[in-house]
């Protein structure tokens, strides 16, 4: 119902208001700006055309250069971390070149990341390194002692 209210009243109700069209604004169906519809001439016009399409492609190159970036840090950390590639990143990284660099504050954080793993890796290897069989006969022997003197000692056992 407003549907056909707004349909049949419409028109009669921009006169009304001064919606008419003579606010020097392109509404109509095209979408398309022109000079007169942003107040300049045609020179200034096509400038402003220029620096938009600057603008595009600047921004573009950022964001495909902090994409390519992104894509190198994941095949560092991939490599790291013995994971499996990704062929996308890899994709990326190759059509970037050999010009880009992980960013100050990623390299900075796997840095971090690096050496708290030194840290534990140091921990780990001891762990590694030491002879478990040897632990073993030496707790159950050291069990064994224990028994015997507390058989010793203890009357009810």
């Amino acid at each position: 119902m407003a549907f056909l209210m707004n349909q049949m009243l419409g028109d009669k109700l921009k006169n009304f208001t001064g919606g008419g069209g003579d606010g020097g604004e392109d509404k109509g169906g095209t979408g398309k700006e022109t000079p007169e519809s942003k107040g300049m001439s045609r020179e200034e016009f096509e400038e402003y055309q220029k620096q938009l399409v600057e603008e595009k492609i600047q921004r573009d190159q950022d964001f495909a250069t902090k994409k390519a970036e992104r894509a190198n840090l994941r095949v560092a950390l991939r490599d790291k971390y013995r994971l499996p590639e990704n062929a996308q990143d890899t994709a990326t990284v190759e059509m970037a070149g050999d010009d880009i660099d992980v960013p100050e504050e990623l390299a900075k954080m796997v840095d971090e990341d690096a050496e708290e793993e030194e840290v534990n890796d140091s921990f780990l290897k001891k762990l590694q390194n030491m002879d478990v069989d040897a632990l073993k006969t030496k707790a159950q022997t050291t069990m064994t002692e224990m028994k015997h003197t507390a058989e010793e000692k203890c009357i009810l056992m």
